[in-house]
């Protein structure tokens, strides 16, 4: 009987260790509805805390909700999150978007040794390696030479079916017309 009795404590133990690594894992999650259906990111606030930290606050304010992927390619990438020229609904400008960010700072580099792998989340920046700001892209396919050039913020763990479905852009830079758009963007589930 005692030993049932520790058997049963040690399963709450762990219950309750799972429950609260789950509850804070949720506050590091971001979910992404597209037209297919939501991608769900896990957040890396200990890799790039500066990072992560934006993107939960650009889209508890909403300022992710409608851009547009404004550059993909097929085999690469999808980037998104110009809040400033890429707003389908306000502001959208086809000829800029991706030149924006949004009104914060840009952000000190956050490199890891983690590899940009397929599902990967990545900031996009200019060539200045601390001028991240809102934009960051989804890999499609494994790529090591962005290796340690730019800050993994994180990686797709659900979604990744719907993230293959985003419309392709034309020509070598990925430019796309028409283009796919977050529609709602949220921290947590």
């Amino acid at each position: 009987m005692k030993l049932l009795h520790l058997a049963f404590a040690a399963t709450l133990a762990v219950a309750g260790l799972f429950g609260s690594a789950h509850a804070q894992s949720n506050e590091n999650i971001l979910t992404i509805q597209l037209k297919d259906g939501p991608v769900v990111i896990e957040l890396l606030p200990q890799v790039a805390p500066k990072h992560v930290e934006r993107m939960k606050e650009l889209a508890g304010k909403g300022e992710y909700d409608n851009v547009a992927f404004h550059r993909v390619i097929d085999g690469f990438m999808a980037q998104t999150g110009d809040v400033e020229f890429g707003d389908l609904k306000d502001g959208y400008d086809p000829s800029r978007a991706g030149t924006g960010g949004s009104k914060l700072p840009d952000l000190p580099a956050e490199f890891s040794n983690l590899p940009f792998e397929r599902g990967t989340v990545g900031m996009a920046r200019a060539q200045d390696p601390n001028s991240a700001n809102s934009q960051f892209f989804i890999m499609f396919a494994d790529g090591g030479f962005l290796n340690g050039q730019y800050t993994v913020v994180g990686k797709v763990v659900a979604g990744m079916e719907y993230v293959d479905k985003i419309k392709r852009g034309e020509g070598a830079n990925g430019e796309v017309s028409d283009p796919d758009a977050m529609l709602k963007v949220t921290v947590g589930r």
